[in-house]
């Protein structure tokens, strides 16, 4: 059974940083894409992150410069480093897992249950 279980989610305040994980297990390929995706109330899904088998990254325009996805192959966990938060990060933010690299696109398979970031003034 495959299972995304992330971490890290925190209220914070304008300006600060959150690093959220997700650990994987019994996900058998060794050629995949992991992603972070994000949604709030009302509000689509939106990829933010994503790293592929190969370590390569894509970063959403939006947040490029404030995020960066990384990975522990040793640890089977992936990474999002966000910083200078501001109240539109305000998420819930959720890990994804496929062995197909659709990168920021939502048809992945796996998802993890999602952890909550709020940033307030």
């Amino acid at each position: 059974e495959v299972r995304l279980v992330e971490s890290g989610g925190a209220s914070v305040q304008v300006g600060g940083s959150v690093r959220l994980s997700c650990a994987v297990s019994g996900f058998p390929y060794s050629r995949y894409c992991l992603a972070w995706f994000r949604q709030g109330p009302g509000k689509e899904r939106e990829g933010i992150a994503a790293i592929d088998s190969g370590g390569d990254t894509r970063i959403l325009h939006s947040v490029r410069g404030r995020c960066t996805i990384s990975q522990d192959t040793s640890k089977n966990t992936v990474f999002l480093q966000m910083n200078d938060l501001k109240p539109e990060d305000t998420r819930v933010y959720y890990c994804a897992a496929n062995r197909r690299l659709y990168y920021l696109l939502p048809q992945y398979t796996y998802w993890g249950q999602g952890t909550r970031v709020s940033v307030s003034a």
